[in-house]
């Protein structure tokens, strides 16, 4: 049995405000050809298939090209992330279930199952959409709903509904937050690891398909992985290589992990250096360039010139058209702006730790006008 493991699509996304959908669709023929040439008897899509909840028409449009492609080639499973909304993801999932494309939205304490046959017989494969204790509670008799009030305790009770048989092969595919695993930078994880997972919830499990964190990677064993992005959603993922996981089972017992690498249309890159060496023919010219001639993937530029550079960003963008973030790193902000004396802080008005906050965050002090404006304000405030 051979599975294709993929996650966090995150559809309709923006990088700093510029719009992915291009390279998003780019991407998604590439799996699409990848699942042409490796033949899965199935494809795992484990959540985040949208960005936001009410995701953008055109967001929608290329999930239902991609969706209708992949149909016509294996038996599709997808279940909601924690971006996704629930009930509209699922929509007409009743309908295309006959066309081969399982969809798993709403929890509603019934176990989703789509069983396929191979040479060593059955493989159940079981979905979960993303769970919060509440989820959960919401489906068990007063009784027991109290003793739920954990994420990891939801994901246990809702694995312990599911009864499944331990001899055969099981796979599930679930959208959770695994302790051990290390973040790309650009999920929304809670803050304290309140909805983190223990893996042993996984144990009977030939292998768990998860999404949810952004890098690929095993937890534990090969049994239970993250998938990743197809693409970098962010400049700490710079460095990063794309996946799609192929998964093979054999017999009971028997499973083998590969990854499959994805090559985006645009890639996301750092550089370095001063405004001269950054603008100099010879730095640039082994980049991967369009046909206009400028270049082509996504940057973050750091300027390394002691006086900042008139203009620096429209300059930059007549070479480096997809500039995205630029930043100085000279001694101006390398300056240690730690405020002395924070035991004082009671001593202070609350201008003059306006004053220093500001100083903190910028690197320069308040202009006359913005001190006058706060001034202002705090009087306004104190006359009430």
């Amino acid at each position: 049995m051979r599975l294709m493991h993929l996650s966090d699509l995150h559809l309709g996304k923006r990088l700093n405000e510029f719009s992915l959908l291009e390279d998003q669709c780019f991407i998604l023929q590439q799996l699409v050809e990848l699942v042409r040439s490796e033949q899965p008897d199935c494809v795992l899509l484990a959540g985040d298939i949208y960005d936001k909840p009410v995701p953008p028409a055109e967001a929608v449009t290329l999930f239902d090209d991609f969706l209708n492609k992949l149909a016509q080639l294996t038996t599709v499973c997808v279940t909601s992330g924690n971006h996704d909304s629930a009930e509209r993801l699922a929509f007409g999932a009743q309908l295309m279930r006959e066309g081969g494309v399982h969809f798993c939205g709403l929890y509603t304490g019934e176990p989703q199952c789509v069983t396929l046959q191979d040479a060593y017989g059955s493989v159940h494969i079981y979905l979960l959409p993303f769970l919060k204790p509440a989820h959960v509670r919401h489906c068990l008799p007063p009784e027991k709903a109290e003793q739920v009030t954990t994420y990891h305790e939801a994901l246990r009770c809702a694995v312990e509904r599911l009864h499944i048989n331990a001899a055969e092969r099981n796979v599930l595919v679930a959208h959770q937050f695994v302790t051990g695993a290390q973040t790309a930078g650009s999920e929304a994880v809670n803050v304290g690891g309140v909805d983190n997972i223990g893996a042993e919830v996984f144990a009977d499990f030939d292998y768990t398909a998860l999404g949810h964190i952004h890098k690929a990677q095993n937890v534990g064993s090969e049994r239970v992985r993250y998938s990743g992005t197809p693409l970098k959603y962010s400049f700490a993922e710079w460095q990063q290589e794309k996946s799609v996981t192929l998964v093979e089972l054999g017999e009971k017992g028997s499973v083998s992990v590969t990854a499959l690498p994805l090559a985006p249309l645009r890639d996301l890159r750092k550089l370095r250096g001063s405004y001269e060496e950054l603008m100099s023919k010879d730095f640039y010219d082994e980049l991967p360039k369009d046909s206009d001639g400028l270049l082509r993937d996504f940057y973050h530029l750091t300027l390394t010139d002691e006086e900042d550079v008139p203009d620096a960003v429209q300059k930059l963008r007549s070479v480096y058209k997809n500039l995205l973030q630029l930043e100085y790193d000279n001694k101006r902000t390398r300056t240690d702006n730690a405020i002395e004396g924070a035991e004082r802080v009671v001593e202070k008005s609350p201008l003059e730790l306006m004053e220093e906050f500001y100083q903190l965050q910028n690197n320069q002090a308040l202009s006359e006008k913005q001190r006058a404006y706060l001034q202002g304000l705090l009087e306004k405030e104190e006359s009430r």
